[in-house]
């Protein structure tokens, strides 16, 4: 019986199909007493089974490269052809007022006042006779006994003073034209939408008792301030 076990052992090591390099073959022996014991070896007694595994490998080296990868390139969005738009802005229209000669206070569009060309005068002297302004004054009287000089009176009154004989009468005479012009200055914006819309009032009530031709004037000037409001004031 004891010859009979080692020609068991190998025949079944005859039987079993050969290993390959990378396989490991497991021995599991159970003996009679029940124990259970996994060797790389046959059994020597009890039952035995046979599993062929897989040996574990190690996974390949790793290669890490010292050098940095390059950056993904950025997408850059294509670019749109820019849009140029002119924006003119009017500003808003000056509106001046003026104040005449006499006082009288107006607006205007522009700061021009009214010009006009008035006459310039000038005091012309003839000789023997009393000096005047605009009109000749009188004559001298007779000479105080001891003054050695004539006396008179000025003109727009006053005591009397003496006169040099040699001295004549003056008469204002046209010497040319001159240009004058009223004083203006201009008014603030609010000020200007204020008067617009004061003016805008106005017309309104004397449309109903005006004439059928002022109407039609005043219907042209009610349509120029409202333009006007609307583009300097916002309506």
């Amino acid at each position: 019986m004891a010859l009979l076990r080692p020609t068991l052992s190998l025949a079944l090591l005859l039987s079993l199909p050969a290993l390959a390099a990378d396989d490991v073959r497991v021995y599991r022996c159970v003996g009679s007493n029940g124990a259970v014991a996994l060797q790389d070896k046959p059994c020597t007694a009890g039952r035995q089974q046979v599993r062929d595994l897989q040996r574990p490998r190690d996974p390949p080296p790793r290669v890490v490269s010292t050098e940095a990868a390059p950056p993904a390139p950025v997408q850059t969005p294509p670019m749109r052809e820019r849009e140029v738009r002119h924006v003119y802005i009017q500003p808003p229209q000056p509106m001046y007022e003026c104040v005449s000669e006499d006082g009288d206070r107006y607006t205007s569009d522009n700061n021009e006042g009214n010009p006009r060309w008035v006459p310039l005068w000038t005091t012309v002297w003839y000789p023997h006779g009393h000096p005047g302004g605009a009109y000749p004054g009188p004559h001298p009287g007779p000479r105080p006994a001891g003054s050695g000089s004539t006396i008179g009176t000025p003109i727009g009154g006053g005591p009397p003073v003496y006169r040099p004989p040699s001295v004549g009468v003056g008469v204002n005479v046209p010497a040319g034209n001159i240009l004058v012009r009223d004083t203006c200055h201009a008014l603030p914006p609010q000020e200007v939408c204020a008067r617009l819309r004061d003016r805008r009032w106005e017309l309104d009530r004397r449309y109903n008792s005006a004439l059928q031709s002022e109407r039609t004037a005043i219907s042209k000037e009610q349509r120029g301030i409202d333009a006007r409001l609307a583009q300097d004031c916002g309506g």
